[in-house]
């Protein structure tokens, strides 16, 4: 599959310019623009993902633990795989390879509905991955792209609980919300991640600035992006100036609370909806919080309960937000963007579980199965 992407790069960025040339004539927006535009290095990452999933181990057959009972019955719980899988996604043509691989590895068969900004590159892509599924004897209906973009064509497939056993949707809010909504079988939810960066007073200000514009510009229209940040009341006049002129020399809008706006005038001030919003953009929304116990209940009121970091020098301190602070990642002195498979060092993923049974956060080939008992017996009844 690795080789037959690097094989067909022409034809993938030729399908792909024509879904980036009809984006842009429809106005999408630059980071939702650069998640979909596909070139020479993205093809050459999307191969070398594939390739990192080749060498994880196997999950399907893992004996997790193995006991004895006192009457001499040997129970096992091994991983086996979830069946097949569905996917519904937005315009991220590298969706479509990585899942690919990801539901092949861990035993599944895989059915890959994306949006319809993507729809000639998800389709070029998916043939080229059946092509190489049938050259190496893998059933090639184990990986299928949906080609209809016809909305009452994802609404029945969202029915199909006799066909598909989970549903995992990756994608903005109403996406997600649409998906667990009408879907009749299991729904793994995959995060917005309307992600917070926390800053103590007892901060370092030259080591917080840099890791506050690395959350927020290296590439803002990931879900583990930073879009918003607080402060403390103590440390706001000296710490926000510098910050915000970090932020805004690499292009960021700065949207800010009433006591933000005082110190920061020329912001825009933030509604209420602003607090919930995933930007997904060269946005950021700042708030001047009393403390620690005012940062936490911000997080766990507005946030999506994806990732979310503290930075301050004490232990005590810290300790606390990464135990109070109800996310899927939470982090003491280092940037949002590291909750990602690849970072982890969980190889590929299939995205980030915001949700709290069966996985949460990065989801590899490992999240991708469940477990049934084996049960090894000497001709036993039960007394």
């Amino acid at each position: 599959m690795a080789k037959a992407l690097e094989s067909h790069a022409p034809q993938i960025l030729a399908a792909n310019k024509k879904d980036v040339d009809a984006a842009k004539a429809r106005g999408l927006k630059t980071a939702l623009l650069e998640r979909l535009t596909l070139d020479k290095r993205k093809i050459e990452t999307m191969s070398k993902c594939l390739r990192e999933v080749t060498g994880l181990p196997d999950p399907v057959g893992e004996v997790i633990r193995t006991w004895t009972r006192p009457n001499g019955i040997v129970i096992a719980q091994v991983r086996v795989p979830l069946g097949v899988v569905g996917i519904v996604y937005e315009s991220r043509p590298d969706v479509t390879s990585d899942s690919a691989a990801i539901c092949l590895k861990s035993g599944n068969a895989v059915i890959l509905r994306g949006g319809s900004d993507a729809i000639n590159s998800n389709v070029e892509i998916g043939e080229i991955l059946r092509s190489a599924l049938k050259r190496s004897g893998v059933p090639i209906d184990a990986v299928q792209v949906v080609k209809s973009t016809e909305r009452s064509v994802v609404e029945e497939f969202m029915q199909m609980r006799q066909y598909v056993d989970v549903l995992i949707p990756r994608g903005g809010a109403d996406l997600i919300r649409a998906v667990v909504e009408k879907a009749r079988m299991p729904v793994i939810e995959t995060g917005t991640g309307n992600c917070h960066i926390y800053v103590e007073e007892d901060a370092d200000f030259e080591k917080a600035i840099p890791i506050i514009v690395n959350a927020k510009v290296q590439r803002p229209g990931a879900c583990n992006a930073a879009e918003k940040l607080l402060v403390n009341a103590k440390i706001a006049e000296k710490f926000l100036p510098r910050a915000v002129k970090a932020l805004r020399a690499e292009g960021v809008q700065i949207r800010a609370d009433m006591q933000t706006l005082k110190i920061v005038p020329d912001a825009i001030q933030a509604t209420e909806e602003d607090w919930y919003t995933e930007y997904l953009d060269l946005t950021i929304a700042v708030r001047i919080v009393k403390g620690i116990d005012d940062a936490i209940a911000h997080i766990n009121k507005y946030g999506s309960k994806h990732s979310d970091a503290i930075l301050t020098s004490s232990f005590d301190k810290a300790q606390r937000f990464l135990r109070e602070v109800d996310s899927a990642a939470v982090y003491w002195n280092a940037s949002t963007r590291f909750t990602d498979g690849n970072q982890f060092g969980l190889g590929a993923e299939i995205g980030i579980s915001t949700q709290k049974f069966h996985a949460r956060g990065p989801m590899s080939v490992q999240h991708l199965t469940s477990t049934k008992y084996v049960v090894v017996g000497n001709w036993h009844s039960r007394a």
